[in-house]
């Protein structure tokens, strides 16, 4: 009886379940993990363990020189982990380092970086950083996982919205030995977690004061990236100097990348004032988004000569899109009829042809030009599961894929959207007095601000101005410095504004922070239009959990349609092309990345040999 109640316990008991699995051919249990140089989000990385260098970078560019940014704004701030102040943003990549590294040339691999190696489950429900031995930060002092529990914390605790919701899953954040962090993920239902944690910068513990994190600072920052913050003028220019003791320098995920001695950050508070300062030489680069600039700007006698080379660059991402957003949160925008009918009465055709030369195409949605995207397309099997609880209140012609958006006869006066958007705004209780749209109710007149901050952007609002004033509708355009902009964007404190997301070919988690139902209410996020529907946060979460590639897209392209049938923006235009303006004295890989242009893999022509750096 003692022999047999053994048997039964510990180490017998486990024999025996196993056991019995393998005769009744049921799983032992969960595959045991290894080690990896690298985590994709769907199907496997596709570069070895012993890759050298990444496909579009030139392993043998040149080291030395200076590329000099010309940025349209200001900063107020060098920390770009919270929602205080205007923070100088490259400092995230180039200063602050993550666990794992992006491959630019898949929709979501990650290589390691400071951590060697990563290890998970299939279930995804922890995670295992391996630090390499060899990390350190500019300081000299080695990382270790006491740094990377304490970024873990800090973030979690006083960082930005995003950070917040992302680590406040962790069930639970350990360090087996000074070189090792796991992160217990039970219960969060998440497999994009373990590559969101491999993205969080990690900070050093020892030079990062908790009382003061939330507060703007100029001061330079402690951490183990490629450059270290120099120079510094408020509000006016940041210097960036490459690290001649960077401890990753000989990494194959860097290999080709970080190539300028010195990075110059300069600022300009006017678009027309930076582009005066691009045309003289004053900063390396631009990229342009204007097509009127784009199509007839560059006749300078700089660009005729070469010295200024115009590329196209065409990557292989979702297009990024702009929209005019509706403020939601604002009573004026509260009825989804109302959205409906003012998406009516944008005329695209008539400013596509006037004003970007019919550069831009349309379409509605989030995903354009992607196998993501829901529009044009009938609803699959799986999209049809996922959104039936909410099937109300997505229309059959966005499920069946024949929802187009409206076409005008391009003449700024088309009488059928007029009457189709009339309609719809007496449904909503609005009613024209003469030339005049007005509350049925109240009497008051429709009226409501455009906010802009560009020449393109205002006349493209002028253009929807004109537009409603045939509704009997009162748009007032303002424009701001874009300083005033970005505070009013983040604060919500707008009627209507346009906007862009960009999207990859793995969208996740931060999903949520444009437009999940948690973050509408919380300053700092994405979510600018407001939205709180229970569809799209439960397609969010679907994407989120995952697992094929097939019912990925169909996850993604169900939460398309959510959005598509909220209204919740005006769509303008979709981006098919990147358009990069460089002086010859720059250079750059033949082979472009998946996600587009990258500045971390250029380098400046013929900078003599002396001038590089280890």
């Amino acid at each position: 009886m003692f022999m047999f109640q053994r048997l039964f316990e510990g180490p017998g008991l486990r024999l025996c379940v196993i056991a019995f699995a393998l005769v009744a051919g049921l799983p032992a249990g969960p595959a045991r993990a290894e080690e990896a140089h690298a985590i994709a989000m769907h199907g496997k990385p596709a570069m070895p363990p012993d890759f050298t260098h990444m496909p579009y970078v030139n392993p043998d560019a040149r080291k030395g020189g200076r590329l000099t940014w010309g940025i349209l704004g200001t900063f107020d701030s060098l920390n770009p982990f919270i929602v205080k102040g205007l923070a100088v943003q490259p400092v995230r990549n180039y200063v602050v380092e993550s666990l794992l590294a992006r491959g630019q040339d898949e929709p979501f691999t990650l290589y390691g970086l400071l951590a060697r190696t990563v290890e998970t489950d299939d279930e995804r429900s922890f995670v295992t950083f391996h630090i390499d031995p060899r990390a350190r930060f500019s300081d000299g002092k080695q990382v270790t996982a006491e740094d990377v529990l304490f970024s873990w914390q800090l973030l979690r605790d006083h960082g930005r919205p995003n950070h917040r919701q992302y680590y406040s899953k962790v069930a639970k954040a350990e360090a087996p030995d000074p070189l090792t962090v796991r992160f217990d993920l039970a219960g969060a239902n998440d497999r994009e977690l373990p590559l969101i944690l491999g993205l969080m910068p990690i900070l050093p513990k020892h030079a990062v004061d908790v009382a003061t994190f939330e507060e703007t600072s100029l001061a330079a920052p402690v951490a183990s990236g490629p450059y270290r913050v120099t120079a510094v003028k408020p509000g006016a220019s940041v210097t960036l100097t490459r690290n001649p003791d960077y401890w990753g320098r000989d990494l194959a995920i860097n290999r080709g990348l970080y190539n300028f001695d010195e990075i110059r950050l300069d600022y300009f508070r006017e678009a027309n004032g930076q582009f005066e300062a691009f045309k003289r030489g004053l900063y390396d680069f631009r990229v342009e988004h204007e097509p009127l600039r784009w199509h007839d700007g560059y006749d300078f006698p700089a660009a005729r000569s070469g010295e200024v080379i115009r590329d196209t660059v065409k990557p292989g991402v979702p297009q990024p899109s702009e929209f005019l957003v509706f403020n939601t949160r604002r009573p004026v925008f509260a009825d989804i009829r109302v959205r409906k009918a003012l998406t009516l009465l944008f005329d695209f055709e008539l400013v596509n042809r006037n004003y970007f030369f019919g550069l831009y195409s349309r379409v509605a949605g989030y995903f354009a030009g992607s196998d993501l995207s829901a529009y044009g397309k009938p609803a699959d099997a799986r999209e049809r599961e996922l959104l039936k609880p909410f099937a109300a209140q997505i229309p059959s012609d966005i499920m069946e894929g024949s929802y187009r958006l409206p076409v005008t006869d391009g003449s700024g006066r088309d009488r059928t959207t007029l009457r189709a958007a009339l309609k719809l705004l007496a449904e909503a209780g609005y009613d024209l007095d003469g030339t005049v749209l007005r509350n049925r109710t109240t009497k008051a007149p429709f009226a409501f601000e455009i906010l802009v901050t560009t020449r393109d952007q205002e006349r493209i609002a002028l253009a929807f101005q004109r537009d409603l004033k045939r509704a009997g509708i009162e748009a007032s355009v303002r424009a701001v410095d874009p300083v005033q902009f970005d505070q009013r964007r983040l604060g919500y404190e707008f009627d209507m504004i346009q906007n862009r997301w960009d999207q990859s070919l793995s969208p996740g988690n931060e999903q949520y922070f444009y437009w999940g139902s948690a973050a509408a209410g919380n300053p700092g996020t994405r979510n600018y239009m407001g939205a709180r529907d229970p569809a799209v946060d439960a397609m969010i979460g679907a994407l989120l959990e995952a697992r094929e590639h097939t019912d990925f897209v169909s996850a993604v392209r169900a939460l398309d349609r959510a959005l598509i049938a909220g209204f919740y923006t005006i769509p303008l235009f979709n981006v098919s092309e990147q358009w990069i303006a460089r002086w010859n004295r720059i250079e750059r890989p033949k082979t472009t990345a998946l996600s587009g242009y990258l500045p971390e893999t250029w380098w400046s022509k013929g900078e003599p040999q002396a001038t590089q750096t280890k």
